[in-house]
């Protein structure tokens, strides 16, 4: 799909994806809001369930098989972190060039590229020979992430209300991060009966080509939605004297890309809050990944038994996100991404002080809800922040840093845990490190972000 010029913008959609030679009047023919477009908003719900399952198969599995079935040797800690790093690295790429590449050729045609691009993990994941295809399966899957999962969000958005915002994010992290914790005890149970390669081979392929052939046949494009955003946010401003920064008339020419990543990394304090809270808490979910089942094995755990304790994490994750993300509309973001932030550290420093399925599993849970608190109310705390016209960018922009602690995190925690051959430290640097982030967002936020 080409660039939209001025003349076209306002055409409208049609059900197989392309648009309509008919061009109507925004304001009657195209309505904002969930419940009215419930149909589309429900398949944008069921794309992100299969990305989650997507991203939620490597979980449990590839940690603690990655010596048998791929060569790893004992405490090879850096090498087992390398594969998180790469994926941190292109999805946060993936996810700076989504919001734009989306405004030129719009939602659904990148959400199907993700896909595309997926096509041959399930394969790698069957005939890989040694650890470098796991590698390279890992950079399809954050393209794969950090496509799909950007157009699924930011096509939610642009149906919903801009009132909706922290009810959309709470909604789609519950339904991607439940459906990822799913993934993990699934795969863990195919993997037993099945074997490793087999059982991811076979979970892999059904999802993708399920979501592929959604994508293709259900979901249209909702860009004339994002363009009635934009014109109801312009005609609010039009009367104000002074406005956000972006809106300003010394800059009323069009910001690209560069201009937004530096003014949303180094002008915008709020912005710059964000970004810097995003990227700490992908160290949580980036220990949980690595870390958290060799540590659970080492204890003597099963792979099942692990699997269930760490799809806890995954499960209050995402649900309890229903309750926190609406939340967030009603009492504002910022205490509950400060306490979020806060007891996720806490709740990670406890496991390696603790014994026994049961304490696990309540400490599991109770990072879960850290992270519910935090995760939806950080985006929409951007989408809050960011002028409409920018806010597919600037959410781009904040989801490259986010996903950037990935890459980060698993890193310093991966050459930690080599260095000391002890699983331990990376827990204490994670904690410390939330704990620090939550209290720089609580000074540098404002009371109130609605």
């Amino acid at each position: 799909m080409g660039h939209l010029t001025k003349q076209d913008q306002t055409q409208k959609h049609s059900a197989d994806g392309e648009f309509s030679s008919k061009t109507p009047n925004l304001h009657t023919d195209i309505k904002l809001g969930i419940s009215v477009n419930r149909s589309q908003f429900s398949l944008h719900l069921l794309q992100i369930f299969l990305v989650g399952l997507t991203i939620g198969m490597t979980r449990i599995v590839i940690p603690v098989l990655a010596e048998a079935e791929f060569g790893l040797a004992d405490n090879a800690f850096f090498l087992l972190a390398s594969f998180v790093v790469v994926f941190g690295v292109v999805k946060a790429v993936m996810n700076l060039f989504a919001g734009s590449l989306s405004e030129r050729y719009g939602r659904k045609n990148i959400l199907l590229l993700g896909w595309l691009i997926a096509l041959p993990i399930p394969f790698i994941l069957l005939f890989a020979p040694n650890w470098n295809w796991i590698i390279f399966s890992t950079v399809l899957l954050g393209f794969n992430q950090g496509l799909c999962w950007s157009m699924a969000l930011n096509s939610k958005l642009d149906l919903a209300k801009s009132s909706q915002k922290g009810l959309v994010n709470g909604v789609n992290e519950f339904v991607g991060y439940a459906a990822v914790g799913l993934a993990g005890l699934m795969t863990a149970y195919l993997v037993s009966i099945l074997g490793a390669r087999e059982g991811l081979f076979y979970f892999s392929l059904a999802v993708i080509v399920l979501g592929l052939m959604t994508a293709k046949f259900t979901i249209i494009e909702t860009l004339p939605w994002a363009k009635l955003h934009n014109t109801q946010a312009l005609n609010l401003n039009t009367n104000k004297q002074q406005g956000p920064l972006l809106y300003s008339q010394k800059n009323a020419t069009t910001k690209n890309l560069a201009q937004l990543f530096k003014y949303a990394s180094l002008e915008n304090k709020t912005l710059i809050a964000l970004n810097q809270a995003g990227l700490v808490e992908k160290f949580t979910d980036a220990i949980v990944w690595i870390f958290l089942p060799i540590y659970f094995i080492t204890q003597g755990l099963t792979l099942i038994e692990s699997g269930a304790i760490i799809s806890i994490y995954g499960i209050v994750w995402g649900s309890t996100q229903l309750i926190t993300g609406p939340l967030s509309d009603k009492i504002g973001r910022k205490q509950l991404i400060v306490w979020g932030m806060w007891i996720c550290g806490a709740g990670l420093l406890a496991i390696p002080f603790t014994q026994g399925v049961i304490l696990w599993s309540i400490e599991a849970a109770f990072i879960g809800i850290g992270m519910a608190m935090l995760y939806p109310n950080l985006g929409a705390a951007v989408g809050d922040e960011a002028p409409t016209k920018y806010r597919a960018s600037l959410i781009g922009v904040y989801r490259f840093w986010r996903d950037s602690g990935y890459a980060i995190g698993a890193l310093i925690m991966g050459l930690m845990a080599q260095w000391s051959q002890d699983l331990m430290m990376p827990f204490i640097f994670v904690a410390i490190s939330m704990f620090l982030s939550g209290l720089l967002v609580l000074l540098w936020l404002p009371k109130k972000l609605t």
